[in-house]
């Protein structure tokens, strides 16, 4: 059977000393990987519970009031309900965490607008609130704990009014609250949370709700609130200070927040000032936050506090196919080369050890990459990179020699454009030349369109990315464009986010050069783990006598996956993907490849690992029986 099978497994090390190694006298530590724990002692990692005592719980809701949905958030609310096959600590301990569930459970209670309420909560049989603090209850182990509620009527918002100093009138009904509406303290609470957001948002940094006078009238059954807001003045931010950096430089960063002097305050301003100094990957925490008190001017400062994380780094990993043979790579980086967090990151890899003896054969690239923020203003970022690689997959065999110069530029916190430009020399062999040298020079241009909720395992949004890549080889004299794009869109079906549909499709086209005039590395090829699951690396398109792939001009993908959550962990994805590659510019003699399988994701704090088992459906000879493919995020 030719089945496909790839697993990575890369380990990095963080360090900071200048001569890269920890102490000799250091002690080792358990180091964690994908969930696996590696030199770790005997010890276990839990603190034992002192005195353990176990229990049992049960929560009794008086009546049919409130239906399953209160049943379901006092159960939720109940930290002896969610925690009961843990023991607590001693008889203490249970009843502390009793005394805990009542305050909680009376709140699960107004946040369902039920202010008369009832909670008892009985221990051994005897009220919460006659037990001495010294009580002894191990003779009872499992204790019993016995939760009686009795809900009472749901209020309504009965005569709710918003009082500001500034004397305009607000209407509650838009901040949610309506009278006749259940008044939860959840609504009340949120409602406040928009009116200050809202003024703030108009400028005054100074907002608040000053007052919270909230009568309730137990035999109508209402709530009758008054809010009291200090609205505060229309302020301009003042200047920017920075504490906290040692390495990075200070005016360096308050640059960076992006944030003018004299510009309205806006708290829309800090939350992207914070986003655009986490890009800089200088820093293991920020805060940005205007000052509570305005400065003479009638300005308002924006104090910066900031923690800077280590700077150099250094990485070491080993790759492994059974198709492929093995493979090492090793990287070293600075993220703060000259104080104003420009990178410098040296990279090497090689593959296909064990898998050939001819060096020729080998897979291995090294490269130098440098990167500087803020060329052209705070939302900008210049890139370059040099690399020397050669690769040998089946389509082609290429040594090349590449320089590349960029800019990015962030139009909003959503949308990016970049353009740069590329000078690749190559060694080519493919299909249509032996021996062929080409010196190519190309002008990427990328407008990205990211509105996903999470770029490692969306649940809702889009994402769209348009590209153009005007492109001269300059030794065969051919001018070619290259256009690409691909849209993907998420969306969970359940409000837990545990059921959620993803789809995405692309398509790309060459234009102005025939197939055998366009190095073979810039064609369109379709098939492997990022692209046909189910198909070899480049295996679905044209092929030449040899049954070769000689990749094409034009390119159609489609994905689709159903994304079950099984456990809080662990999710299962059906999908279904199809690839077209045609010779010609626009598709026309193209066939459609189809493949589909089933893939097992594992929740971990950087992202889903994911393994994806898939077949081809319309299977061709040199099509392999099935596809295993190991990485880390969602397919796409």
């Amino acid at each position: 059977m030719r089945g496909r099978f790839r697993l990575r497994l890369q380990c990095a090390v963080l360090m900071i000393a200048a001569a890269m190694l920890p102490s000799a006298s250091q002690p080792v530590a358990a180091f964690e990987i994908f969930g696996l724990k590696l030199f770790e002692g005997d010890e276990a990692e839990e603190i034992p519970v002192t005195d353990p005592l176990r229990y049992t719980v049960a929560i009794e809701v008086v009546g049919e009031v409130g239906g399953e949905a209160l049943r379901e958030r006092l159960q939720s609310a109940s930290e002896l309900a969610r925690e009961v096959e843990k023991p607590v600590s001693g008889s203490v301990g249970l009843i502390s965490r009793a005394n805990s569930d009542f305050e909680q459970l009376v709140g699960a209670l107004y946040e369902d607008a039920r202010y008369g309420g009832v909670v008892q909560v009985f221990v051994d049989g005897r009220p919460l609130e006659e037990l001495p603090p010294d009580t002894d209850l191990s003779a009872s182990e499992p204790v019993p704990v016995r939760i009686l509620v009795t809900p009472g009527q749901q209020f309504l918002f009965g005569d709710v009014r918003i009082v500001a100093e500034d004397g305009v009138t607000r209407e509650p009904s838009l901040y949610g609250l309506a009278r006749g509406e259940p008044a939860g303290s959840e609504v009340i609470l949120t409602a406040e949370t928009r009116l200050v957001r809202e003024l703030r948002g108009g400028g005054r940094p100074l907002a608040e709700v000053t007052g919270r006078d909230v009568v309730a009238d137990h035999d109508r059954g209402v709530l009758d609130v008054v809010l009291s807001v200090s609205p505060g003045p229309v302020a301009a931010f003042g200047i920017t200070t920075v504490e906290g950096t040692k390495d990075v430089n200070a005016a360096f960063v308050a640059k960076m927040t992006g944030i003018p002097i004299g510009d309205t305050y806006d708290p829309e301003a800090l939350d992207a000032a914070t986003r655009r100094l986490r890009s800089l990957d200088v820093f293991s925490s920020i805060t940005v936050r205007g000052r509570k008190a305005l400065a003479a001017d009638g300005s308002v400062p924006v104090d910066v506090a900031v923690t800077e994380r280590k700077h150099r780094y250094l990485g070491l990993g080993a790759t492994f196919s059974s198709t492929e043979g093995g493979g090492l790579e090793a990287y070293w980086g600075h993220r703060n080369l000259f104080g104003r967090a420009e990178k410098l990151r040296l990279e090497g890899s090689i593959s296909g050890l064990g898998d050939t003896a001819e060096v020729v054969d080998l897979t291995y690239k090294g490269a130098i990459l440098f990167e500087k923020p803020g060329v052209l203003g705070p939302a900008s970022k210049f890139t370059s990179s040099l690399a020397i690689e050669q690769e040998n997959p089946d389509a082609y065999r290429r040594f090349s020699v590449e320089a590349k110069v960029g800019v990015s530029y962030e139009l909003s916190e959503k949308q990016t454009v970049s353009a740069g430009v590329s000078v690749e020399y190559a060694e080519l062999t493919d299909s249509f030349d032996v021996e062929l040298e080409t010196l190519t020079v190309a002008l990427p241009l990328e407008y990205v369109l990211d509105r996903r909720d999470d770029e490692l395992d969306p649940t809702s949004g889009y994402r769209l990315l348009l590209a153009l890549e005007p492109t001269w080889e300059a030794l065969n004299s051919s001018t070619f464009l290259k256009m690409r794009g691909q849209a993907s869109v998420y969306r969970a079906l359940d409000d837990a986010n545990r059921f959620v549909v993803a789809g995405r499709i692309g398509a790309g086209s060459i234009v102005g050069a025939d197939l055998s005039d366009v190095p073979a590395n810039r064609r369109f090829f379709a098939g492997g783990g990022g692209s046909v699951r189910g198909y070899a690396y480049q295996g679905i398109g044209p092929r030449d006598a040899l049954n070769k792939p000689t990749g094409g001009l034009s390119m159609l993908e489609a994905s689709g996956e159903l994304r079950f959550g099984v456990t809080e962990t662990v999710g299962i994805v059906p999908f279904l993907d199809a690839g077209l590659v045609s010779s010609e510019s626009f598709w026309s003699n193209g066939a459609f490849q189809l493949g589909a399988g089933v893939g097992l994701r594992y929740q971990t704090p950087f992202g889903p690992l994911r393994i994806d088992v898939a077949v081809p459906l319309n299977k061709q000879p040199t099509d392999p029986d099935f596809g295993i493919y190991a990485g880390i995020g969602q397919a796409f």
